[in-house]
Protein backbone atom coordinates (compact mmCIF):
# COMPACT_ATOMS: atom_id res chain seq x y z
CA UNK A 1 0.00 0.00 0.00
CA UNK A 2 2.83 2.40 0.82
CA UNK A 3 4.40 1.89 -2.59
CA UNK A 4 1.13 2.89 -4.23
CA UNK A 5 1.04 6.05 -2.15
CA UNK A 6 4.65 6.85 -3.12
CA UNK A 7 3.87 6.35 -6.81
CA UNK A 8 0.80 8.57 -6.51
CA UNK A 9 2.81 11.33 -4.77
CA UNK A 10 5.59 11.07 -7.37
CA UNK A 11 3.01 11.30 -10.18
CA UNK A 12 1.45 14.40 -8.62
CA UNK A 13 4.89 16.04 -8.24
CA UNK A 14 5.70 15.33 -11.89
CA UNK A 15 2.37 16.81 -12.95
CA UNK A 16 2.93 19.87 -10.79
CA UNK A 17 6.41 20.22 -12.30
CA UNK A 18 4.89 20.31 -15.75
CA UNK A 19 2.48 23.05 -14.68
CA UNK A 20 5.13 25.30 -13.14
CA UNK A 21 6.54 27.86 -15.59
CA UNK A 22 10.28 28.45 -15.60
CA UNK A 23 11.18 31.47 -13.51
CA UNK A 24 13.22 34.19 -15.24
CA UNK A 25 16.92 34.24 -14.44
CA UNK A 26 19.28 37.21 -14.31
CA UNK A 27 21.42 37.08 -17.49
CA UNK A 28 25.19 37.29 -16.96
CA UNK A 29 25.37 40.26 -19.30
CA UNK A 30 23.16 42.24 -16.90
CA UNK A 31 25.91 42.24 -14.28
CA UNK A 32 28.40 43.40 -16.93
CA UNK A 33 26.25 46.46 -17.78
CA UNK A 34 24.99 47.26 -14.27
CA UNK A 35 27.49 50.05 -13.47
CA UNK A 36 27.01 51.72 -16.86
CA UNK A 37 23.21 51.56 -16.62
CA UNK A 38 23.36 53.03 -13.12
CA UNK A 39 25.60 55.89 -14.25
CA UNK A 40 23.43 56.66 -17.29
CA UNK A 41 20.16 56.42 -15.35
CA UNK A 42 21.39 58.81 -12.65
CA UNK A 43 22.71 61.25 -15.26
CA UNK A 44 19.56 61.16 -17.43
CA UNK A 45 16.86 60.77 -14.77
CA UNK A 46 18.35 61.68 -11.40
CA UNK A 47 19.25 59.77 -8.26
CA UNK A 48 15.64 58.60 -7.91
CA UNK A 49 15.79 56.76 -11.27
CA UNK A 50 13.71 53.55 -11.35
CA UNK A 51 16.83 51.51 -12.04
CA UNK A 52 15.24 48.11 -11.40
CA UNK A 53 12.50 48.90 -13.92
CA UNK A 54 15.03 50.03 -16.56
CA UNK A 55 17.05 46.85 -16.08
CA UNK A 56 13.87 44.77 -16.37
CA UNK A 57 12.93 46.63 -19.56
CA UNK A 58 16.29 45.85 -21.18
CA UNK A 59 15.91 42.24 -20.01
CA UNK A 60 12.51 42.10 -21.71
CA UNK A 61 13.60 43.89 -24.88
CA UNK A 62 16.80 42.03 -25.70
CA UNK A 63 18.03 39.88 -22.82
CA UNK A 64 20.91 42.42 -22.61
CA UNK A 65 22.17 41.54 -26.11
CA UNK A 66 23.57 44.60 -27.98
CA UNK A 67 23.34 42.70 -31.29
CA UNK A 68 19.67 41.74 -30.90
CA UNK A 69 17.51 42.18 -34.00
CA UNK A 70 13.76 41.53 -33.85
CA UNK A 71 11.74 39.93 -36.63
CA UNK A 72 10.42 43.41 -37.54
CA UNK A 73 13.86 45.04 -37.58
CA UNK A 74 14.14 46.59 -34.08
CA UNK A 75 17.80 46.88 -33.09
CA UNK A 76 20.03 46.61 -30.06
CA UNK A 77 19.54 46.26 -26.33
CA UNK A 78 16.60 48.68 -26.27
CA UNK A 79 15.07 47.46 -29.55
CA UNK A 80 14.64 50.80 -31.29
CA UNK A 81 13.18 50.67 -34.77
CA UNK A 82 15.51 52.53 -37.17
CA UNK A 83 12.89 55.23 -37.86
CA UNK A 84 12.26 55.74 -34.12
CA UNK A 85 16.00 55.94 -33.49
CA UNK A 86 16.37 58.61 -36.21
CA UNK A 87 13.40 60.56 -34.80
CA UNK A 88 14.85 60.38 -31.29
CA UNK A 89 18.25 61.55 -32.50
CA UNK A 90 16.68 64.50 -34.32
CA UNK A 91 14.65 65.38 -31.22
CA UNK A 92 17.84 65.27 -29.13
CA UNK A 93 19.76 67.18 -31.83
CA UNK A 94 22.28 64.38 -32.16
CA UNK A 95 24.22 63.84 -35.34
CA UNK A 96 22.98 60.93 -37.46
CA UNK A 97 26.39 59.27 -37.04
CA UNK A 98 25.90 59.31 -33.26
CA UNK A 99 22.57 57.50 -33.57
CA UNK A 100 23.64 53.90 -32.90
CA UNK A 101 20.95 51.53 -31.58
CA UNK A 102 23.46 48.66 -31.42
CA UNK A 103 25.81 50.66 -29.18
CA UNK A 104 24.94 49.65 -25.58
CA UNK A 105 25.60 53.10 -24.09
CA UNK A 106 23.48 54.84 -26.76
CA UNK A 107 20.71 52.23 -26.39
CA UNK A 108 20.52 52.62 -22.60
CA UNK A 109 20.65 56.42 -22.74
CA UNK A 110 18.01 56.57 -25.50
CA UNK A 111 15.68 54.13 -23.73
CA UNK A 112 15.86 56.02 -20.44
CA UNK A 113 15.42 59.38 -22.18
CA UNK A 114 12.50 58.11 -24.23
CA UNK A 115 10.88 56.57 -21.12
CA UNK A 116 11.15 59.94 -19.39
CA UNK A 117 9.73 61.74 -22.44
CA UNK A 118 6.78 59.32 -22.47
CA UNK A 119 6.27 59.58 -18.70
CA UNK A 120 5.84 63.35 -19.08
CA UNK A 121 3.00 62.77 -21.56
CA UNK A 122 0.91 60.14 -19.77
CA UNK A 123 -1.18 60.35 -16.62
CA UNK A 124 -1.94 57.98 -13.80
CA UNK A 125 -2.93 57.82 -10.16
CA UNK A 126 0.52 56.73 -9.00
CA UNK A 127 4.14 56.49 -10.13
CA UNK A 128 3.53 52.80 -10.89
CA UNK A 129 0.48 53.57 -13.06
CA UNK A 130 2.33 56.31 -14.96
CA UNK A 131 5.31 54.04 -15.59
CA UNK A 132 2.89 51.30 -16.70
CA UNK A 133 1.35 53.74 -19.21
CA UNK A 134 4.79 54.90 -20.40
CA UNK A 135 5.85 51.28 -20.96
CA UNK A 136 2.66 50.54 -22.89
CA UNK A 137 3.47 53.62 -24.99
CA UNK A 138 7.09 52.52 -25.51
CA UNK A 139 5.84 49.17 -26.77
CA UNK A 140 2.83 50.22 -28.81
CA UNK A 141 2.96 53.96 -29.40
CA UNK A 142 1.98 56.97 -27.32
CA UNK A 143 -0.81 57.95 -29.71
CA UNK A 144 -2.59 54.64 -29.19
CA UNK A 145 -2.44 54.97 -25.40
CA UNK A 146 -3.69 58.59 -25.48
CA UNK A 147 -6.60 57.69 -27.77
CA UNK A 148 -7.56 54.73 -25.58
CA UNK A 149 -7.42 56.91 -22.46
CA UNK A 150 -9.70 59.41 -24.20
CA UNK A 151 -12.13 56.61 -25.15
CA UNK A 152 -12.02 55.29 -21.58
CA UNK A 153 -12.85 58.79 -20.30
CA UNK A 154 -10.30 58.19 -17.58
CA UNK A 155 -6.60 57.91 -16.81
CA UNK A 156 -7.16 55.05 -14.36
CA UNK A 157 -4.82 52.23 -15.39
CA UNK A 158 -7.45 49.46 -15.34
CA UNK A 159 -9.92 51.51 -17.39
CA UNK A 160 -7.37 52.52 -20.04
CA UNK A 161 -6.17 48.90 -20.24
CA UNK A 162 -9.76 47.74 -20.78
CA UNK A 163 -10.07 50.28 -23.61
CA UNK A 164 -7.12 48.72 -25.47
CA UNK A 165 -8.12 48.28 -29.11
CA UNK A 166 -10.94 50.83 -28.90
CA UNK A 167 -9.11 53.41 -31.03
CA UNK A 168 -6.73 52.89 -33.95
CA UNK A 169 -4.84 49.97 -32.39
CA UNK A 170 -6.09 46.57 -33.54
CA UNK A 171 -7.37 44.37 -30.72
CA UNK A 172 -5.01 41.59 -31.87
CA UNK A 173 -2.07 43.68 -30.56
CA UNK A 174 -3.58 44.26 -27.11
CA UNK A 175 -2.36 41.06 -25.48
CA UNK A 176 1.27 41.84 -26.29
CA UNK A 177 0.89 45.50 -25.35
CA UNK A 178 -0.74 44.74 -22.00
CA UNK A 179 1.71 41.93 -21.21
CA UNK A 180 4.71 44.22 -21.82
CA UNK A 181 4.45 46.40 -18.66
CA UNK A 182 3.10 43.45 -16.66
CA UNK A 183 6.16 41.33 -17.43
CA UNK A 184 8.60 44.20 -16.84
CA UNK A 185 7.14 45.58 -13.62
CA UNK A 186 5.69 42.47 -11.99
CA UNK A 187 7.79 39.54 -13.25
CA UNK A 188 11.24 40.87 -14.17
CA UNK A 189 11.67 43.95 -11.96
CA UNK A 190 11.92 41.86 -8.75
CA UNK A 191 15.05 40.20 -10.22
CA UNK A 192 16.71 43.63 -10.17
CA UNK A 193 15.27 44.91 -6.89
CA UNK A 194 18.75 44.95 -5.34
CA UNK A 195 19.85 47.48 -7.96
CA UNK A 196 17.56 50.13 -6.42
CA UNK A 197 14.68 52.25 -7.58
CA UNK A 198 12.05 49.52 -7.75
CA UNK A 199 8.58 50.88 -8.58
CA UNK A 200 5.77 48.93 -6.94
CA UNK A 201 1.96 49.16 -7.10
Amino acid sequence: MRWLLRIAIAAVLVLIGWEVKAQPVLPRAAVHYRAELTRIAHAEWGLDAPLAAFAAQIHQESGWRPDAVSRVGALGMSQFMPATARWWCELQRQRVLDCQPTNPAWAMRAMIGYDRWLLQRVKGASEFDRLWAALRSYNGGLGHWLNEARNAGSYQRAEVDRACGSARRSVVHCRENLDYPRRILLTLQPLYAGWGGEVTP
